[in-house]
């Protein structure tokens, strides 16, 4: 994916705790999810929260089996806990699809295959270690991984590809991102239907 001024200026956008990053900006949004303003990433996330555009990307391979990653232990939100393939912010104006694009590649190293959108969801999640809050209008889309993986280590500690079975064992006893069963439960019908019914999702 080419480097762009935006892109290479924003390449943080999930954020860690270095404290060196440019300002993000995220959009705000109404609950229809029309825009109705800007604030600062943090600012967004601290308690209460503002209502701000979000996406999370799924994305499975040949086998149905999904992506999992786990944050990275240097990010300020949600540090060292598994979630869903990717998420993360539009930059204000950007169409989420692209955004989500943009992000798997940078956080992952790989462009996503066969991505389609899977809904939205509305959904206030406070994060008890950061004590930030996660008050989002989540667009959602679901896709295949193809090639090999090469994750940032700034943003991602680990990565996994898991059945559902072995999802639910390790839900079960790993921590997880707060919003990571929300998207997920919102996102199964399209998951369903990209993995056919073998998958077991």
């Amino acid at each position: 994916m080419p480097t762009t001024p935006a892109t290479a200026a924003n390449s943080s956008s999930t954020g860690s705790s270095t404290g060196t990053e440019p300002s993000i900006m995220l959009e705000l949004v109404d609950e229809d999810g029309n825009t109705i303003g800007t604030a600062e990433k943090l600012a967004a996330h601290q308690a209460p929260g503002q209502l701000h555009r979000a996406f999370s990307v799924f994305l499975f391979d040949e086998e149905g089996r999904l992506l999992l990653q786990r944050r990275a232990l240097g990010k300020y939100h949600s540090p060292g806990v598994w979630s869903n393939t990717c998420c993360g912010h539009p930059y204000p104006g950007e169409a989420p699809f692209a955004a989500a694009a943009r992000r798997v590649y940078e956080e992952l190293g790989v462009s996503p295959s066969l991505m389609a959108e899977a809904g939205t969801v509305r959904y206030n999640h406070p994060d008890p270690a950061s004590g930030l809050v996660e008050q989002e209008y989540n667009h959602l889309f679901v896709g295949m991984v193809q090639a090999p993986l090469r994750p940032d280590p700034q943003e991602v500690e680990e990565t996994a590809f898991v059945t559902a079975s072995e999802l639910a064992e390790r839900h079960a006893s790993a921590p997880f991102s707060a919003w990571f069963m929300t998207v997920l439960d919102a996102a199964r019908p399209a998951v369903k239907e990209l993995t056919g019914a073998t998958g077991g999702w």
